[in-house]
């Protein structure tokens, strides 16, 4: 296990995943006005799990992470 934790380059790429879905997801619950949901989400760290779920399930406007997804493809 330590060497899992002893790679910088894997704890890097973790972060940013992380991040990156933790921003998200944050974003997204503050602009629907899901106060409960944004203070979880903000104390929990679950490296993206979470948040990807809060995204598929509980987000209000599901067709956001499509458009999204959709955006970063075409570019």
């Amino acid at each position: 296990m330590s060497q899992f934790f002893d790679n910088p380059l894997l704890l890097l790429l973790i972060l940013f995943w992380s991040i990156f879905w933790k921003g998200l997801a944050l974003w997204r619950a503050a602009k629907d006005n899901q106060r409960y949901w944004f203070i979880a989400l903000l104390v929990v760290n679950t490296i993206g799990i979470l948040e990807i779920i809060y995204l598929l399930k509980f987000a209000k406007d599901k067709k956001f992470i499509k458009q999204f997804f959709t955006r970063i493809v075409k570019s």
